[in-house]
């Protein structure tokens, strides 16, 4: 069986996001704008999700969820289907945006990433929940203006940008929160918006249904 384990979780303002998302059941919120950040990983998936009301942007929680590395790689993949599917239920995203995969020499691990992505992905289309994909390097140029910005600068910008004290010291975590506030940004046509990386300029709903003959 499948162990997972929650760690470094940051929730800022916990007691007044608890209104608008209580542990069960969850409602949303007139006029609130769910976004829900992950950084794919089959030992470590950081997730961040942020609540957008007008022109305001909160940090609701972030965190990293860690599988246990001694597990078949089939029950991690599992475990991060399941894992998404809590967070979705507990927040109720309207939109999912997920870090792309970084091509590497390591054509194993590629493909291990790849699959923990496509898991998370498919825990959001299940739930209907509208998917985009953002390459690394277009998070980081949306955050700090610089494509190849260090995980520093990154994790001092959100800061800024989100008005909070602290973030997660998991840079999985960070990460997703960087995501899911790149994603902002591109929907209000901001930052790297204009060069962010789409399934050809839809997103991968709209792929899977104009394309079933790709899924198999």
């Amino acid at each position: 069986m499948s162990k997972e384990r929650r760690a470094d979780i940051v929730r800022p303002g916990a007691e007044a996001s608890a209104k608008s998302r209580p542990e069960v059941p969850a409602e949303k919120v007139i006029g609130e704008r769910i976004i829900l950040g992950i950084d794919p990983g089959t030992t470590v998936m950081g997730f961040g999700v942020l609540a957008v009301e007008g022109r305001e942007l909160r940090l609701i929680e972030a965190g990293a969820i860690h599988f246990d590395p001694s597990d078949d790689h089939t029950l991690k993949l599992r475990a991060i289907f399941r894992s998404t599917l809590e967070i979705i239920e507990r927040h109720l995203p309207d939109e999912l945006a997920i870090e792309a995969q970084f091509f590497g020499k390591n054509v194993q691990s590629m493909l291990k990433l790849g699959r923990a992505q496509g898991v998370a992905i498919a825990a959001a289309l299940h739930r209907d929940i509208s998917v985009m994909e953002y390459a690394p390097k277009r998070v980081k140029q949306s955050i700090t203006g610089n494509g190849n910005a260090a995980k520093e600068q990154v994790a001092a910008m959100l800061l800024s940008i989100l008005h909070i004290a602290d973030l997660p010291s998991s840079t999985d975590a960070t990460d997703a929160v960087a995501v899911a506030v790149c994603h902002h940004f591109a929907s209000q046509g901001r930052g790297s918006g204009a060069s962010v990386k789409r399934a050809s300029g839809k997103d991968w709903s709209a792929f899977i249904r104009n394309n079933p003959d790709r899924i198999r």
